[in-house]
């Protein structure tokens, strides 16, 4: 049976793309800074398409509406003590404002990423409808469900700029019986040298940032393997440690306050500390360097891309130099190709990643 909200995004879509009226897809609003400026003839809200469609605890597998609160997800995997393994962050307002289709179009993933995984390495499948107003299924509801090309896993961090996302199954994890975050008073860069060392060892971590002096890493998993871990790396047990990855996860560390531009550099995670004349905050493990200020886009772009990596200007109230690191020819044009072909009028978020 055809779902009705479904049934009028499949009619406003193709009536839009007949019109060639542009449209702003919309869940909680958390993300609006992310990316370049969200423009649209239309706003299509998706927050009323809510709901927990199935959720097999058993068999680790949520499947969920996208308008669903993120809120609401992380309650009912709590009561079965499980988890979003990649740490979804919240963001600004209210915590039940994200919602799930957001969380995936974005793609963004808290510390606990480089040691459980990334968004879309959880997505198992998506229901979206396209640009052309067609209502289309890719992945399952189940783990071992993967055959030819993984275009559910596509949907994640594409900013709604292919598809609206409507629904999304997800493989989910317990949590950790237990966690503690011990605290170390060393430099960035003999930060990074301590993270990427024992990264390489079987040490049960899942997180590891570096802000103004301090170490933090995080071990979960059983307590024998916690005190095993802990008499070998040493350090002081930071009693606020879970306070802190939740405040890092949304950036509601003081580091994020203020309304100068924020960088966001993905690069190499042994890369030695680069801009040290700038202050920064380092995540993954050495993976993610945050930098505030006003930078210079092109060397910062160049910086990191030499360091094999990228640089995203996350927020700032002046994007004129792109979120987004340009994209080499051959890449651009494969881009190109694929909003060409799930969304041919361009009506979807236009411009929201690259300027088409």
């Amino acid at each position: 049976m055809a779902d009705p909200f479904v049934s009028a995004l499949c009619e406003r879509i193709k009536a839009s793309a007949e019109a060639r009226r542009t449209l702003r897809v919309r869940g909680g609003g958390t993300k609006d800074f992310y990316g370049n400026a969200p423009r649209g003839d239309d706003v299509l809200e998706m927050g009323a398409h809510s709901g927990i469609v199935a959720y097999e605890p058993k068999e680790l597998v949520l499947t969920v509406r996208a308008g669903t609160p993120l809120e609401e997800v992380e309650r009912a995997l709590a009561a079965e003590r499980q988890m979003l393994p990649f740490d979804p962050p919240h963001f600004a307002g209210s915590p039940s404002a994200a919602t799930i289709g957001g969380v995936v179009a974005s793609g963004l993933s808290g510390p606990r990423r480089p040691y459980a995984g990334a968004v879309r390495d959880f997505v198992l499948g998506t229901r979206i409808v396209n640009g052309r107003g067609e209502a289309l299924a890719f992945g399952g509801r189940v783990i071992k469900n993967v055959a030819g090309y993984d275009v559910s896993r596509l949907m994640a961090g594409a900013l709604g700029t292919l598809g609206v996302i409507t629904e999304v199954s997800f493989k989910v994890l317990p949590r950790p019986a237990s966690e503690v975050t011990l605290a170390f008073a060393v430099a960035q860069a003999a930060a990074i040298e301590k993270a990427n060392h024992w990264a390489g060892k079987p040490l049960p971590l899942s997180a590891a940032a570096w802000e103004a002096g301090v170490l933090r890493v995080r071990l979960s998993g059983a307590p024998p393997a916690i005190a095993a871990a802990r008499a070998k790396m040493g350090g002081e047990e930071d009693p606020g440690g879970g306070a802190y990855w939740e405040a890092l996860r949304d950036q509601r560390l003081a580091f994020f306050s203020g309304g100068a531009p924020l960088w966001r550099l993905s690069v190499a995670q042994t890369t030695p500390p680069l801009l040290p004349e700038h202050a920064q905050l380092v995540d993954w493990g050495g993976g993610l360097r945050w930098l505030r200020g006003e930078l210079d886009a092109a060397a910062l772009r160049r910086a990191a891309q030499e360091a094999g990596g990228h640089a995203t200007l996350f927020s700032a109230p002046d994007k004129r130099a792109g979120a987004f690191q340009p994209l080499a020819p051959a890449i651009l044009k494969i881009h190109r190709r694929l909003k060409a072909a799930f969304d041919p009028a361009g009506i979807l978020n236009p411009g929201r990643m690259y300027d088409f």
